[in-house]
């Protein structure tokens, strides 16, 4: 059975590429996994996108909570290239 795709996705991921960013598409992993990796300026985040008003499954938020490393919640690009921007070395 195929994952929900939020309806942000396609164009967050079009603008992270853009500003040079590496994105590995994961939404179909399931079991609460984030929706994209994303790889800049020799860091890594991970992302869960959600479309405006949003709400993250109870598997969303058992990962991330289990999670020890960079994990964002975000509804725009903007967020994204902002959290990179400002982790950069």
């Amino acid at each position: 059975m195929p994952k929900k795709v939020d309806a942000n996705q396609k164009e967050i991921v079009a603008a992270l590429r853009q500003m040079g960013a590496t994105v590995w598409i994961t939404s179909d992993c399931g079991h609460g996994a984030p929706d994209i990796i994303c790889g800049y300026s020799g860091r890594s985040y991970l992302f869960e996108l959600k479309s405006s008003g949003g709400r993250m499954t109870t598997d969303e938020i058992e990962w991330r909570d289990k999670w020890r490393g960079n994990y964002y919640v975000i509804t725009t690009a903007e967020q994204a290239i902002e959290i990179m921007q400002d982790d950069e070395y």
